[in-house]
């Protein structure tokens, strides 16, 4: 028999979700159960979110966003979910891991369906905003037919509810009876090598069995992609093995409404992924952050918190700042490389236009600390020869490029960076 696919993604924030209904239950627990003595380390992390843009300020959005809830969040934590969601999107419609999974189990290969983009939700109304090509289970009270449709294709079913409580993402994969578990095995292995390879510490992230006595209603067994925050140790993803019994009640016992169209009499079974991306990004955050120490003179510690997002994940790529020459030029020049860099979908941070003085250093740490991977300085040397300068988040180097290079330069680490 050959894989059956099905493919959804939803993204759901609901008023009265309960944990159980996202595969998080005995998982989502507060963050003030934590020790003590790790307290003063949670908030300083929450600091950070909140000084740099990645979460807007006050208790309520930090209580959110330690419960891997949906919270308002600044403009770089908007663009960090995005990115990640984009990232999950691809990974279970386009990615390399579809096709030779298909061609393993003996499922049509080559099928596959473009991904739609992730709908805004950021500025709609709290009261519920819907986008959707069909109603998908675990929405509130909404229910979706499932039905395979036996030929190996992708079947994206996405939609969008915006009422403010948790960003999930999901997974239905249709197979054989006898290769379910192999197929739980293979996904947890993806899944899990998924997060790891965004990681700066990859150890954090570990896959564990559900007990028994967890186990939700018709599943045979379970599994949690975990991440090890300081507190304690959270579900990103759990994935279930289904078997056939939902469909059957779904569809009230119709066998011949479930077959896959390649002949085979056999009711598929169900693997079922399902992901908190909330918590995703407080993970992604969290791994990331690293407190450097850096000796400067005699007996002088420097502290240098740097938050090393992936290239793919960091919401700002790079930073524009002017240095000395004629300020109305420099920022013409600003300008016009902010909006070439846009046009090449390169998410800038216009840090020409700020006011409050500050010198070189307090800079670099502050680009640090938003984890930007590169910041450009224009000067008077650009509009004399072209020539700007160019410092690593990561290296901390400082080099000299034309600037007639920036973009090229740009798109090709980015790039490399996805195809690691």
């Amino acid at each position: 028999m050959r894989a059956c696919l099905h493919l959804f993604k939803f993204l759901s924030l609901s008023r009265s979700f309960t944990p159980k209904m996202f595969g998080f239950s005995k998982q989502i627990r507060s963050c003030s159960s934590a020790p003590t003595d790790r307290s003063d380390q949670l908030r300083s992390f929450l600091e950070l979110c909140m000084d740099r843009h990645y979460v807007s300020p006050g208790e309520t959005n930090s209580d959110l966003f330690q419960r891997g809830l949906s919270c308002s969040y600044g403009p770089l934590g908007t663009e960090l979910r995005r990115n990640l969601l984009e990232q999950w999107w691809h990974s279970v419609t386009r990615g390399r891991d579809i096709g030779s999974a298909q061609e393993q189990r003996g499922a049509h290969p080559g099928d596959t369906t473009a991904a739609p983009k992730v709908p805004n939700c950021e500025n709609k109304s709290t009261d519920g905003c819907l986008a959707a090509v069909r109603p998908v289970v675990g929405a509130g009270e909404q229910k979706a037919s499932l039905r395979p449709g036996g030929d190996g294709s992708v079947l994206p079913v996405f939609s969008c509810f915006c009422s403010a409580e948790i960003t999930q993402t999901s997974l239905v994969w249709f197979c054989s009876p006898r290769t379910s578990s192999q197929w739980l095995d293979h996904w947890t292995r993806q899944r899990l090598k998924w997060w790891k390879k965004f990681a700066l510490s990859p150890s954090d992230f570990s896959s564990i069995e559900v007990p028994k006595q967890e186990l939700e209603d018709a599943a045979s067994r379970g599994v949690r992609i975990l991440y090890n925050f300081p507190w304690g140790s959270e579900a990103l993803e759990t994935l279930w093995s289904r078997g056939n019994a939902e469909l059957l009640r779904e569809h009230k016992g119709a066998r011949s409404k479930l077959q896959c169209r390649d002949g085979q009499k056999s009711v598929p079974h169900v693997v079922s992924i399902s992901g908190n991306m909330d918590r995703g990004v407080m993970a992604f955050l969290s791994n990331s952050l690293q407190q450097l120490k850096r000796e400067e003179g005699r007996q002088k510690l420097q502290q240098r918190k740097v938050l090393k997002l992936h290239p793919v994940l960091a919401p700002v790529k790079v930073a524009l700042n002017i240095g000395r020459g004629p300020a109305v030029e420099l920022r013409q020049v600003c300008g016009g490389l902010l909006q070439e860099f846009l046009e090449a979908k390169i998410f800038t941070w216009p840090g020409y236009l700020e006011t409050v003085p500050t010198s070189a250093e307090q800079q670099s740490a502050k680009y640090d600390e938003m984890g930007v991977l590169f910041s450009v300085v224009i000067s008077e040397n650009t509009l004399e020869n072209g020539l700007v300068q160019v410092r690593s988040r990561d290296t901390t180097i400082r080099e000299t490029m034309h600037i007639s290079e920036l973009r090229n330069f740009l798109s090709r680490y980015i790039s490399a960076a996805e195809n690691i």
